[in-house]
């Protein structure tokens, strides 16, 4: 069920989408931060919903925490309010994301299925799962 949820940015409000990208970007760059620019390819939806779902429990106002962020080829190159790293919600976020996507290799590895399954070209991605 990896990649299930996604946000519907047709039906949802301006100030929704805001802040479903504060935590995208904020989960990104927490990967970033606390494990190195190869986490970030777990970035997904499926562990962002933890550091929403987080700040909504607080009790403090949402967007009150956040931090701008530089510009991202993403966002076409602007600057953006982010959730900060060092946030609870997106230090869960990241766990959860890079639990997730260990898991998904260590499937397909044992599958024998995509670059995983593969002897020496998994290699480095059945270490990285590892780690």
């Amino acid at each position: 069920m990896f990649g299930i949820l996604r946000p519907c940015a047709r039906h949802s409000c301006p100030s929704v989408h805001e802040a479903w990208r504060a935590h995208l970007c904020g989960l990104c760059l927490t990967l970033r931060d606390r494990h190195g620019q190869l986490a970030r390819t777990a970035t997904n939806y499926d562990g962002l919903v933890l550091s929403v779902l987080t700040e909504a429990q607080t009790g403090v106002r949402p967007g009150a925490s956040r931090r701008t962020a530089g510009p991202c080829a993403l966002r076409g190159f602007r600057p953006a309010e982010v959730v900060p790293s060092a946030d609870r919600g997106a230090r869960l976020a990241a766990v959860v994301s890079l639990a997730l996507a260990a898991e998904k290799i260590r499937d397909h590895a044992a599958d024998g299925d995509g670059i995983a399954g593969r002897r020496v070209r998994g290699a480095p991605l059945r270490a990285a799962a590892a780690s």
